[in-house]
């Protein structure tokens, strides 16, 4: 029988698969049958028959005594083998590194996935007390200050998507009116650089600058992160100024030439 156009060949039991393997989040490391079942609309047999799949392959691990499951290591090789052969991965290590050494806060290199931020790459402060953050953590693009970088050089039609998906209020500080996030993304264009104070996560301040590609997109963003009270106001000014140089270093590392693009 001949297969019909435009039906897409899909399996639903590998997209199930997946949906569930995405279901997991930093806010919810783990997740019961009965959870997953009615967050994904699936029958909690299904589900059950679905993660006792990924548990015989080590995605997934279930805990005897409370039957929840977190992800496997499995997982966490995969994550790995994508972000270092990501090339900002590549060409940003150094240049965190020396952000570190200069700003004494934890820095990062985010992506965009869909309409939300994914950190790529981290590399972590000395201090004692530092911002819990890790490599895959996906945040809400509108309240964090690499989010709000990418925003803001991004096509108005994903800005538009991000507002109509709702701008759902984290902290007192998350901005929810719409016209207030588009005249902050036009500030953002204007300095080249973004600031988000307590927007997502109570007592954390963040900095972040774009890089660019060869072609001159912006492709991910370097971000500065520590805590309120040690990257006061007052202090601002100098780590921005460190923190757009280091997206002009990243940037160069990826081929992108300001000098050329002036003299369009």
């Amino acid at each position: 029988m001949p297969k019909k156009k435009n039906q897409p060949q899909t399996l639903s039991s590998v997209r199930n698969a997946l949906l569930i393997l995405k279901s997991f989040s930093t806010f919810e490391p783990t997740k019961k049958v009965s959870e997953l079942a009615e967050s994904l609309g699936l029958a909690k047999s299904t589900v059950s028959r679905l993660l006792s799949t990924l548990a015989s392959e080590g995605f997934v691990i279930k805990d005897p005594k409370t039957n929840a499951y977190r992800l496997g290591l499995p997982v966490l090789t995969l994550g790995g083998i994508v972000t270092n052969n990501l090339e900002i991965h590549k060409e940003s290590a150094p240049v965190l590194s020396k952000l570190v050494n200069d700003t004494g806060e934890t820095a990062h290199v985010a992506i965009m996935d869909g309409l939300d931020t994914i950190y790529i790459h981290k590399e972590e402060c000395h201090h004692p007390v530092r911002i819990l953050t890790h490599v895959g953590r996906r945040n809400p693009s509108y309240c964090t200050s690499s989010g709000k970088v990418l925003l803001a050089f991004s096509e108005k039609h994903i800005v538009e998507e991000v507002i109509n998906k709702g701008l759902v209020s984290y902290t007192e500080n998350s901005i929810t009116d719409p016209d207030q996030l588009r005249q902050e993304l036009h500030m953002i264009r204007e300095k080249g650089y973004a600031i988000s104070t307590e927007e997502l996560t109570e007592g954390t301040k963040s900095v972040a600058a774009p890089i660019r590609d060869y072609k001159g997109k912006v492709v991910s963003a370097i971000t500065v992160v520590g805590p309120v009270q040690r990257l006061k106001n007052n202090k601002i000014p100098d780590v921005a100024k460190k923190v757009i140089e280091a997206g002009k270093e990243a940037s160069e590392r990826m081929g992108y030439d300001e000098r050329y693009f002036k003299r369009l």
